[in-house]
């Protein structure tokens, strides 16, 4: 196992994983660092959340892979769910990212996203390589990849809570720095 940082972000729905990771990635981008991988961003009309978008920071493409109204195979709670569409954008992102990026960014793992095995094929990936990674997991899940993923010694899990949403992006970049072990 390498030396580079990985860093775990959990918390409950809506408690503002993205919104750290977002802080962080923007931080990282401003001291010049090279960020790639994807990011899922919340749907919400008339005040209710009703799908999921999946964008590559990189390139910033994005597409809606989960909906309250996609009729799918697999569905999600209420959320039908496009794997292609996952995997045309994000698994390619993280592709991207192990392969061109100072820095990866997984987000989320979650109750949808393990549902692909290419997906989940390539978190592993990114989690072997010897290079930066945070990735936002699912709280709850029992999925055996957030298992896995909560039980590595080399992923530090950070918890973010209305209380601490603010700070811990700035916590999260002396980790990165190897300021905090």
């Amino acid at each position: 196992m390498g030396e580079a940082v990985k860093i775990g972000i959990t918390g409950l729905p809506r408690a503002g994983k993205t919104q750290a990771l977002i802080r962080v990635i923007e931080m990282l981008e401003e001291e010049g660092q090279i960020v790639g991988g994807m990011i899922t961003e919340s749907i919400i009309e008339d005040n209710r959340r009703v799908g999921f978008w999946v964008m590559d920071w990189a390139t910033k493409e994005k597409k809606i892979f989960a909906h309250i109204d996609f009729k799918s195979k697999i569905m999600v709670g209420r959320y039908g769910i496009d794997l292609d569409v996952l995997e045309e954008i994000g698994v390619r992102a993280l592709e991207h990212a192990i392969e061109e990026a100072e820095i990866i960014v997984i987000d989320e793992v979650g109750k949808m996203e393990v549902e692909s095995e290419r997906f989940a094929d390539v978190v592993n990936r990114a989690l072997e390589i010897d290079k930066p990674l945070i990735i936002t997991l699912h709280k709850k899940s029992r999925n055996p990849l957030l298992q896995d993923i909560r039980r590595r010694d080399d992923v530090r899990i950070l918890e973010v809570t209305p209380i601490n949403r603010n700070l811990l992006p700035y916590k999260i970049i002396k980790l990165l720095r190897g300021e905090m072990l």
